[in-house]
């Protein structure tokens, strides 16, 4: 039983990201209560937990320990490492802020978001930008303005480039898939709420890591993105402009501190258990960014272009829709 005075929530992961930000935020939460860190690592969750003043666990008898102990967990882990753990836990009766991408298989981003469905649990993807202050007002206020007629979206990093320093470039899964998946999920989750789901994508991509996505949407309106995490240190930068009826809109630059965001985030969280109505970014949606960078990724693979999918029954993103794995009818871009 959910104890809804003080939630539990516990970690896992223990890389640059969980100890920057997931764990700063759960700490300083007055809301809930931390109730550990699992590392794949024993020290690293050691350390990490000892830091925040809470309880570390790792391997499998860890992972049960911990999420008998909570009411929700948050996940710092790769995507494809977090998906199965957060199948596991919504079986085991534990809420979910998950990190972007849920997955880079729509199967396995499809699992859990059929075990949370089962379980009737609550989720959040930490999609940064809908969680920042200014961004997510600023997406919000374009949203419910409408009338737009395109919007272009560059979401360049420099993580790879020479001289980078960057912590987060020793992780594996980003130099394998690069910034179709690090960063295609911000751009998308931007501009879903703008222009309605995807229903075509189009995908290009040059060397060393810079994918261009030309995209149909619901509303009739097109958009492109340009994503990398290779991009030269001076070029380097996000920027989203909308343009229609009303002119030019441009996404706000500042998107604080991600402790800020990773906190209402968690807010989100324990606000969705409260009431049981669904977060916009919940695990569906996490689902239906898989699905659409599915598709680009199997158009890039195989020299094509084609469908991302449809939306599911009763009007949930990516539930039910067909996924790359599963053949979907290939429709023309244009």
């Amino acid at each position: 039983m959910t104890r809804m005075d003080k939630p539990r929530i516990g970690l896992l992961g223990t890389g640059p990201w969980a100890e920057r930000t997931h764990a700063p935020a759960l700490a300083a939460h007055s809301g809930i209560e931390f109730s550990g860190v699992w590392g794949r690592r024993p020290e690293a969750a050691a350390a990490l937990a000892t830091a925040h003043g809470t309880a570390a666990h790792s391997g499998e008898a860890g992972l049960d320990v911990l999420f008998a102990a909570s009411d929700a967990i948050a996940f710092a882990l790769p995507p494809d490492v977090q998906a199965p753990l957060a199948a596991r836990a919504a079986a085991a009766g534990c809420h979910l802020i998950m990190d972007k991408p849920v997955a880079t298989t729509v199967a396995g981003a499809r699992a859990v978001a059929d075990a949370a469905a089962l379980a009737g649990v609550e989720s959040v993807v930490f999609c940064t930008l809908r969680f920042a202050p200014e961004t997510a007002r600023w997406v919000a206020e374009q949203a419910d303005r409408g009338g737009w007629f395109t919007a272009h979206a560059q979401w360049l990093g420099g993580l790879f480039s020479p001289g980078s320093d960057s912590p987060f470039a020793d992780s594996p899964w980003r130099r394998e898939k690069g910034g179709l998946w690090d960063v295609g999920p911000h751009a998308l989750s931007a501009l879903i709420p703008l222009l309605g789901d995807v229903t075509d994508v189009l995908a290009a991509r040059v060397e060393p890591d810079l994918t261009h996505l030309v995209l149909r949407h619901v509303s009739g309106a097109a958009s492109t993105a340009a994503l990398s995490l290779s991009a030269p240190h001076a070029s380097a930068g996000t920027a989203l402009e909308l343009r229609g009826e009303h002119g030019t809109a441009t996404l706000p630059q500042n998107w604080g501190d991600p402790v800020d965001s990773f906190t209402a985030a968690v807010d989100a969280l324990l606000e969705a258990m409260r009431t049981g109505q669904p977060h916009a970014c919940d695990v569906r949606f996490g689902l239906r960014l898989t699905e659409i960078l599915a598709a680009a990724e199997a158009q890039l693979t195989a020299g094509t272009r084609g469908a991302a999918g449809t939306r599911g029954a009763a009007g949930a993103p990516g539930v039910g829709a067909p996924g790359v794995g599963e053949e979907p009818e290939r429709k023309p871009v244009g």
